[in-house]
């Protein structure tokens, strides 16, 4: 199974070939003055390929719910700030809701891991990384591109 990435935009292409939409995802981020881009929801391709916007208020590490996606691939970047994202395995994680209409379960408790993501890098996250995005001291704007697996 894929896990997670972690790395700078430069190196975006080297994992086109993870995902058939990637490309297209890969091309907007390359084209697109992302920090003109306002708050909201972008779509690319209609249940395929949509940019979430997100202005975010600060959140602490306990703060910051795990998360997972079944049916998405999170392409995730901060654009005007450091944020820190905790991590932990999927299999690793309790059973859980799954909310269909949001393709999003919930977990209690805290991150095993926490990666620190700058301005110029992104992460992918799978479907088998709970992830627990949005941990800064001061609030970020945040691009999320969500990518039909």
């Amino acid at each position: 199974t894929k896990t997670m990435v972690l790395d700078n935009l430069k190196n975006l292409r080297d994992y086109e070939s993870l995902n058939p939409l990637f490309a297209k995802a890969f091309d907007y981020i390359e084209s697109t003055d992302l920090k003109a881009l306002e708050p909201g929801k972008i779509i690319l391709i209609e249940n395929e390929l949509i940019v979430n916007v997100s202005q975010i208020g600060p959140k602490t590490k306990e703060e910051a719910k795990l998360e997972t996606h079944d049916e998405f691939v999170d392409i995730q970047l901060p654009l005007t700030d450091v944020e820190v994202m905790g991590y932990t395995q999927r299999a690793d994680l309790p059973d859980a809701e799954y909310d269909a209409a949001i393709d999003m379960t919930l977990y209690d408790g805290a991150a095993t891991d926490y990666i620190t993501v700058k301005p110029g890098m992104f992460a992918l996250f799978f479907p088998e990384d709970g992830h627990a995005p949005g941990i800064t001291p001061v609030g970020l704007k945040k691009i999320i591109i969500k990518v039909k697996k």
